[in-house]
């Protein structure tokens, strides 16, 4: 707008922004009148003597680059020692940027350059942000940690020229705000997660939409963004359900050789579990609620553990139903609950803590049921026999693999990542064995110790692939889970010895957390050892700091 004739062609080309003034610079209509103070001058003004380069400064933007600077010019943050090349594992992954983003106020956060591309009227900002949240629900309801589903949301945004955002995740709310500037009236948007389900193969293709999103050198625009999204959303699930059913019963049967049954206890453990898979399926249909699918599921194992131990069948009953208890343990929903607790989204780790109670009281009371009405048959179980695991090494070894190996297939992992897992979960129970059968070491701090070797590597494997650390970390901690101490404990309140029975879940919920925090410490240690040195980690160190200590 040109006022007194001044041309109106600076006003068209600079943005009226409160952020583009000079701190120094005053406010619009307090100029000093003649012969007053004069105002201070920068730290930068060129001082007299020196020659100045002649012809007009070129007009652009206070946080526009010089002319002579390239980022992709300019030398790497570490430069390693002569004859040591990087590995490419010590590249930052777009969640590491993210993360550091989101730990840093808002005010000192760098602006830079949008990655995606659009049109001169800027990007559609409603847009934008729904495509944000739509992202972060995938995420949220396939069992993402709610700090990686904020990173992830708030790469989303800043890819596409939305920096000054705030996303925020709690267990079935999302929501983002993005403010303009200073002076502008923010934009708020939310969405609920209503509906949860395991699919790893669906988590990974969000994955790599928003790694496509982050990349400088890869194009995609919004259209591209939603027919994406809007594929993976339709895409099947990789395995069908007789798959599924098949791999809970060899799960329950490995895991039933784990904890040293045979082969009758195999298929035993095998039969029932697939028994209440199918059960909880038909409850499913008919819309019962989870917590009665897990009741129901932990039937059939039970009953046919209290049927071997009233038949003449020389069988472990106790294998049997401990098998079958592998198969229903939340692992995956306490790994998350603990992660979200350790970095410091407590009203979502509460959350998801609950539900993790409301399934184990859940399982507790499908066998309970079947144990108690077992007993008043006369069934004669021995609660001994689920502490008394026979060492077989190369047999427990197999038996593990095999256990990740159906666990990553109830997963819905990607075929080219379960493999992988199934790598992880043998080295942790190897690790666990060799801790804990030949060492002496006392099971909890075996089992934190080979979590966290199943964190470091899963996390290692991920920054590999730059994609979700989930398909290579949950199915491998299979193997340690509490079983064993969970149906000894079940059995002593079914004989009414509480106290004994209430110790052993003690004992069992302290190696699940034991599992849990391992597996969040290994992943640590492995952003902190593996992140490039710089501005950017001596930030996100500093921040996370700050976080920490509430102030």
């Amino acid at each position: 707008m040109a006022e007194d004739g001044e041309s109106g062609g600076t006003e068209d080309r600079k943005p009226v922004s409160d952020e583009a003034h000079s701190a120094f610079a005053p406010p619009p209509g307090t100029e000093p009148e003649a012969g007053g103070d004069e105002q201070p001058t920068s730290e930068f003004t060129v001082p007299q003597g020196l020659p100045v380069l002649s012809g007009p400064e070129p007009e652009g933007s206070a946080f526009t680059p010089p002319a002579t600077y390239s980022g992709r010019q300019s030398p790497p943050a570490h430069v390693p020692g002569h004859g040591l090349p990087l590995a490419p594992l010590t590249e930052s992954p777009w969640q590491d940027r993210m993360r550091t983003m989101l730990r840093m106020p808002v005010d000192v956060r760098p602006v830079p350059e949008p990655v995606q591309k659009h049109g001169e009227g800027g990007p559609a900002v409603g847009r934008v942000l729904d495509l944000t949240l739509r992202i972060g629900e995938l995420l949220l309801a396939g069992g993402e940690g709610a700090e990686d589903v904020e990173a992830a949301m708030f790469a989303v945004a800043r890819s596409y020229g939305l920096d000054r955002c705030e996303p925020t995740v709690t267990f079935t709310m999302l929501s983002i705000t993005h403010q303009p500037s200073l002076v502008d009236d923010p934009v708020s948007a939310n969405r609920t997660v209503r509906r949860r389900g395991t699919d790893y193969t669906r988590l990974a293709a969000v994955f790599r939409l928003v790694d496509d999103i982050s990349a400088p050198e890869v194009e995609v625009s919004l259209e591209e963004a939603y027919r994406r999204l809007a594929v993976i959303r339709r895409n099947r699930h990789p395995y069908p359900s007789w798959v599924l059913t098949a791999a809970a019963g060899l799960l329950a049967g490995a895991a039933s050789v784990l904890v040293g049954g045979g082969v009758t206890v195999f298929f035993a453990a095998a039969i029932g579990a697939m028994l209440g898979d199918r059960l909880a399926w038909l409850c499913a249909g008919r819309g019962l609620p989870e917590f009665y699918q897990f009741v129901v599921a932990a039937m059939p194992p039970a009953a046919i553990g209290v049927a071997l131990s009233l038949s003449d069948v020389n069988a472990l009953a106790s294998a049997v139903i401990t098998g079958g208890l592998f198969a229903l343990l939340p692992g995956r929903a306490l790994v998350a609950a603990v992660q979200d607790g350790l970095t410091g989204f407590y009203i979502t780790a509460s959350a998801r803590l609950l539900e993790v109670m409301y399934l184990f009281i859940g399982i507790i009371m499908g066998v309970l049921v079947v144990l108690y009405l077992g007993l008043q048959l006369g069934a004669a179980p021995r609660p001994e026999e689920a502490l008394q695991i026979t060492q077989r090494p190369l047999i427990q070894i197999a038996a593990s693999m095999l256990l990740v190996f159906t666990f990553a297939i109830l997963l819905q992992q990607e075929r080219s990542t379960v493999w992988i897992v199934t790598l992880n979960g043998g080295v942790a129970w190897v690790t666990f064995g060799a801790l804990h059968y030949a060492g002496g070491i006392p099971p909890v701090p075996s089992t934190a110790i080979a979590a966290g070797l199943v964190g470091l590597f899963g996390q290692l494997f991920s920054r590999y692939r730059f994609a979700s650390a989930l398909p290579y970390v949950t199915a491998a901690i299979g193997p340690l889970l509490p079983g064993s101490a969970t149906y000894y404990g079940l059995l002593l309140i079914a004989e009414n010895q509480l106290n004994k029975g209430l110790g052993s879940l003690t004992n069992a919920a302290a190696i699940a957390l034991a599992i849990a925090i391992g597996v969040n410490l290994g992943q640590e240690a492995s952003r902190l050892f593996m992140k490039i040195p710089g501005a950017a980690s001596a930030a996100s160190r500093r921040s996370a700091a700050k976080r920490t200590r509430g102030y």
